[in-house]
């Protein structure tokens, strides 16, 4: 049985496929080198920080300015399972996409299990809600948005990717103009039988209503999909699942091969404007906007 199968219920299996730190000897490095690479980018780059887009303390969104006025703009939202990290941890990934002449956005959200996933989603769509109205205050353009995420930033981009169209309309200046998910896990319902379930607290009907790969809309802005080489059989099976889902409905939709990568280095790339993963994405970004 697939280990992204929803039917399987054998815990230590799931928890052996979804926690990416029982294929590491420890997390810690690359969690200090999140810190590392966000603090030397936030020293580099003009950024604007701690900027309120809703109505609670968390809802805040660091932006990163291209130099150049009426950008395209890129929402980053961070991975953590739902439940750790901020916004300060991925200040890198303005590092590898400013260069390329586009404006970063890395949203904060509140986290599980002071909310459920339900509220980090609305967290999400206020934050773009946001960006439509406030981007070009910072040289974006705000009819060129786009979304990138990893890990459980990954399904948020695709819960926005689910719903933009239908609840924007089809006109280019209401909606995203793309995402790209990193390492994204887009079916939610092995989870519920995971270490996760006590914190995430998934209901059948929450785990279903948040997973983008049973929310295909039939209106799709591109999608650009990556998943690093060396994550588990699960990890790379809900980002082929979702990418075929989205291609059998018609949508534009990418691959993008990180081989030799875990799932803490899917996004290493993004503080590296010469990378390949930096470079894909610019290359998306602006062949989309």
């Amino acid at each position: 049985m697939s280990p992204s199968d929803p039917t399987s219920i054998d815990r230590a299996a799931i928890d052996a496929q979804y926690d990416p730190s029982r294929r590491v000897e420890s997390r810690q490095p690359f969690t200090d080198w999140y810190v590392r690479e966000s603090l030397l980018t936030r020293e580099s780059l003009e950024g604007r920080l701690d900027i309120p887009f809703g109505p609670t303390p968390a809802e805040t969104i660091d932006i990163f300015p291209s130099k150049s006025p009426g950008s395209p703009v890129l929402m980053f939202i961070h991975g953590g399972y739902w439940r750790a990290f901020s916004s300060k941890e991925f200040s890198f990934v303005a590092r590898g996409m400013v260069p390329h002449g586009i404006t970063v956005a890395v949203m904060n959200y509140a986290l599980c299990p002071q909310v459920s996933i339900a509220e980090i989603s609305r967290q999400s769509r206020a934050a773009v809600d946001w960006l439509r109205r406030h981007a070009r205050e910072y040289r974006g353009d705000t009819g060129k948005i786009f979304v990138a995420g990893h890990s459980a930033g990954g399904q948020q981009v695709g819960m926005l990717l689910s719903g933009d169209r239908e609840r924007q309309g089809t006109a280019d200046a209401g909606r995203l103009r793309g995402g790209i998910a990193v390492s994204g896990v887009f079916d939610l319902r092995p989870l519920q039988h995971s270490w996760l379930q006590p914190t995430l607290q998934l209901t059948d009907a929450l785990a279903a209503e948040q997973s983008p790969l049973l929310h295909i809309p039939t209106r799709g802005a591109p999608l650009l999909v990556t998943v690093g080489g060396d994550e588990s059989e699960a990890f790379l099976d809900q980002s082929q699942r979702y990418l075929t889902a989205w291609r059998e409905a018609g949508f534009g939709a990418e691959y993008l091969a990180q081989p030799g990568l875990n799932h803490f280095e899917a996004i290493y790339g993004f503080a590296d404007p010469e990378s390949v993963l930096a470079r894909a994405s610019a290359d998306f970004v602006r062949s989309h906007a």
